[in-house]
This record gives C-alpha cells, structure tokens and sequence, in this order.
C-alpha cells in the first residue's frame, strides 16, 4: 500500500517545481525529500517526476498519481474534520436506551439540557427493559444506556463486567399504592408484612421489579397473590385505584400518581431501586456520553426527593 506521507511529498514537489521549494514548504531537508520519492518510485516500478534544468515536473504516471493523492488527501482531511466536530459536539451521533418509567421522566429533561448546548449531535433513543438492553449495550448497538437494579451495583443479568461503567443517578424507592377506601389506607405506619393477605397488582413476573416485590414479600414471610399483571405503571394504577389489589409502584412511575390513589412509604425504610447510566468503557465511549451523562445527572436531582404522601 502507497504511504500517504511520500504521496504528499510528491504533490508538493509536483506544485513547487524543485525538491529545495518542497523541502523548504514542507520543513524537510532536500536530501529527506529526494530520498522520499526515489523509494516513491522504487514502490510504484515508474518515474514519476522529470528532472530538468530549471526544477522538476511530473512525468505522465507522476501527474496520475498526484490526481489521486489529491482525492485521497481531500477526504483524510475530510474524515480529520469530522472527527474533530464530533470531538468537540459539533457533530456526531449518541445512540441512547432507557426502560420506560425513565424514559418518561428523565430522559426528555436530559434531552433538552443537551440539546440546547449541542445541537448538531444526532441522538436516537430505544426503549426497553435492563435485562434486554444490556447485551445491546455490550455488544455495541447503544453508547450510553438508562437501567435499575436492586441491592449492589452490578449488571442487570447478575454479572460483572468489566468493559461496562455504571454512574448512579439516584435512588428510587418503591411506594405502596392502596384504593382511596382500603381499610389499610387510614393507618399511619405500614409495614409490608401488613399486606400477606392482600391481592396484588405487580408487573409481568418475569420482570426485575416483579422478582424483587416477591422477594421482598418471601422477606416478610408471605407468598403475594398476585391478581392482575401488566407492563404498564398506569394500568397498574388504574387497578389498584379501581380496587382489586394493592401494588409496589417505584416513584419514577408515579409521576404522575393518580389522585384516586393512596401512596405509602413502607416502614421502616421502603424497597429502593438504583437508577444508573452505563457506558461501554475505554476507547468504545463515544465523545458526547459524557455531556449527556452530565444532563442525565441535572435531569435526576429533581427526583431526590421522596414524593409526597396521598
């Protein structure tokens, strides 16, 4: 393969007219640039530049590759441009994910925060659940990915891995959601013990929050019976507000809550989920996830706080 270097020398020698001109334009000795263009030549197996009296000129084949160079030269310095905007978010793409409850609450404020500082970074955003978004990540589809897990850290599929890197964003606890006129809904401290009699209202039991709810109840010793499933927080709202069961309801998915519903924090400390942004790690993080990191993490100080108590 020609050597883009030597390409360049020849275009210069071919513009200046001499090797001394070449070599004084391009910072090199005469001897440097000489030597450049005889292995030049030595590569290609044909003259490429006439030497005369008065300097130089390309030879047929030297004035066919200097084409050539000038083409391959434009586009390099094309690609060098490109690579700097989107260095500098001028430019670019960010390809995002987020599981839903996220998507509807942090993601749009985030999104707006970067946009009006980075308007020309093309952002794309699929939505899913951790479980499913994950090997995507990894793999290369996503450059920065919105997931929950519960208890330490760790990827949502239960392993460790090392090429992924996890900012905590915030700590969103799950609230217990009662009918206006459940008799449990006029005592003050709710324990989840107090619910082993209870139907439940929860997310398809294949889901992370659904494992995690059971677990908690297997914790407080009772199996949950579960009545009604779905996906969708405002289903599951609507169900327990219609009064056929109680459910365990992150707070991200009760913005908003329903006002035909009462919301309750568990005692003594409620079931919390993590909020976390994850990047693939090393060379693969792509220029503007960390700005939209940045968002991200302006985007979750507003739902520090628990909501307020219906």
């Amino acid at each position: 393969m020609l050597n883009v270097g030597r390409l360049n020398i020849l275009s210069e020698v071919a513009r200046c007219g001499s090797f001394s001109a070449a070599a004084e334009s391009l910072s090199y000795t005469q001897s440097a640039v000489s030597q450049q263009i005889a292995t030049l030549e030595a590569e290609t197996g044909v003259t490429l530049l006439e030497r005369h009296a008065r300097g130089v000129r390309p030879t047929a084949a030297g004035r066919l590759l200097i084409e050539h160079t000038e083409g391959i030269l434009a586009r390099l310095q094309a690609a060098e441009a490109e690579l700097a905007a989107v260095a500098g978010l001028r430019g670019g793409q960010l390809r995002m994910a987020s599981f839903p409850t996220a998507g509807a609450t942090l993601m749009p404020l985030a999104v707006a925060n970067f946009r009006s500082r980075y308007p020309d970074v093309e952002l794309t955003l699929a939505e899913g659940e951790p479980e499913a978004m994950m090997p995507r990540l990894r793999a290369g589809e996503f450059d920065l990915a919105l997931l929950f897990e519960f208890g330490a850290p760790q990827d949502s599929d239960g392993t460790d891995d090392a090429t992924i890197r996890k900012a905590e964003l915030l700590e969103d606890p799950m609230y217990l959601a009662l009918p206006q006129k459940h008799p449990l809904a006029r005592k003050a401290a709710l324990r989840l013990s107090d619910l082993a009699e209870q139907a439940w209202v929860q997310t398809s039991l294949t889901s992370a929050c659904a494992r995690y709810v059971v677990r908690s109840c297997h914790g407080a010793g009772f199996e949950p019976k579960v009545s009604f499933e779905s996906d969708d927080y405002q289903t599951v709202q609507g169900l327990v507000a219609a009064g056929v069961g109680v459910a365990l309801i992150p707070g991200l998915a009760l913005s908003p809550a329903r006002e035909d519903l009462v919301i309750r924090a568990l005692a003594p400390h409620p079931p919390v989920r993590q909020v976390l942004a994850a990047t693939p790690g090393g060379s693969r993080l792509a220029p503007a996830a960390p700005a939209m990191l940045e968002a991200l993490q302006a985007a979750a100080a507003a739902y520090r706080q628990p909501i307020a108590e219906a």
